[in-house]
């Protein structure tokens, strides 16, 4: 079926069709004409032809670090809430945390046809800068801060200072830290900082032997626990940098015998639904994941439609969640950080 063949069946000219196919005027007579050749014959524009004609293709590029992350998948639901409601596609594209899967497809959908990209960030190097801003199509960063485009990200730091207060309300004195590498600004680095900073408000000092890397999986949470605990068997409070690393050190702290929290108390970061499952429950700051993905969306969708990037950085609040896990509970006021979610 083609455009002609509809014109002659609807009794109007091509251009006509044409008009009607991208939303010109066209009077409402020949509309209910022309919709009902296309509902009788089940015709759908070429996308091909619609590429070459309107210069677009109605499709978004997402580049995710992990398919099957609870976290990535509220990301991904707020994403697809907002551009499917626009009209447009999702295009995801999987790189199991690898750096060179990410800048590969950055490279795929710069010499692709898609009409963005929206890219749920972990680590951002220089060679991802220069693809992106090398690339002819706007791009919008989740869970990362980069001043040279727009971006969403989460305030890392102050919920690591305020789960790592809450954590020692009770008066541990040997904390204890199992987090991910540095390079990842957001999950490294800044949690890393904000654990810290409330440490040394309350005058502990956080040897290196009380700090450990580790993956983002409850097996590399279990085997980094594994190590710090035969290094460091005095420390009686653990801030994760997430939830599953959390688990994972959960499982071996109650493998060895430790009590939680009345021996040592932990702490997450994230609230996935598996803090709620598993005994004790875990404490964590609640990460408004889906409100990130709606919103990192919306921006892109405004850039697409005014032509401009105007650069717009968003920090999205969060929420404690006291749990079994800790034996304090936070103040009013910590309770409160989720204005921007």
């Amino acid at each position: 079926m083609t455009i002609a063949e509809i014109a002659q069946r609807a009794g109007v000219s091509k251009a006509c069709v044409s008009r009607y196919l991208n939303h010109g005027y066209v009077s409402e007579e020949k509309k209910v004409r022309i919709r009902a050749v296309i509902e009788e014959t089940g015709y759908t524009p070429s996308r091909n032809a619609q590429v070459l004609r309107t210069g677009k293709t109605g499709v978004i590029g997402v580049i995710l670090p992990k398919i099957n992350s609870e976290s990535i998948g509220r990301i991904a639901a707020g994403i697809s809430e907002v551009l499917t409601r626009e009209g447009y596609r999702l295009l995801l594209a999987n790189t199991e945390n690898q750096v060179d899967q990410e800048l590969a497809y950055l490279e795929l959908f710069k010499r692709d046809q898609v009409d963005g990209v929206i890219f749920i960030a972990t680590i951002l190097t220089p060679n991802h800068r220069e693809l992106i801003t090398e690339m002819n199509v706007p791009v919008v960063i989740i869970g990362q801060r980069a001043d040279y485009l727009s971006c969403v990200y989460h305030n890392d730091r102050a919920a690591a200072r305020e789960l790592t207060r809450l954590l020692l309300a009770s008066g541990a004195s040997y904390p204890g830290l199992l987090g991910v590498t540095r390079k990842d600004r957001a999950v490294g680095s800044e949690r890393r900082a904000g654990f810290l900073e409330a440490c040394t408000e309350l005058g502990l000092t956080v040897p290196d032997q009380h700090m450990e890397t580790c993956g983002f999986t409850i097996e590399s949470g279990y085997d980094a626990a594994k190590t710090l605990f035969e290094r460091s068997p005095e420390i009686d409070a653990l801030f994760c940098a997430t939830d599953t690393i959390a688990i994972g050190a959960m499982q071996y702290l109650k493998g060895t015998g430790r009590n939680i929290p009345e021996e040592i108390e932990i702490s997450g970061i994230g609230h996935s639904r598996m803090t709620e499952i598993i005994s004790p429950r875990l404490t964590t700051a609640h990460f408004f994941y889906k409100t990130s993905g709606v919103e990192a969306a919306t921006i892109l969708c405004q850039i697409l439609m005014n032509g401009v990037d105007m650069k717009k950085q968003i920090m999205l609040g969060y929420e404690l969640i006291s749990q079994e896990s800790t034996r304090s509970q936070p103040s009013k006021a910590s309770r409160q950080h989720n204005a921007s979610g």
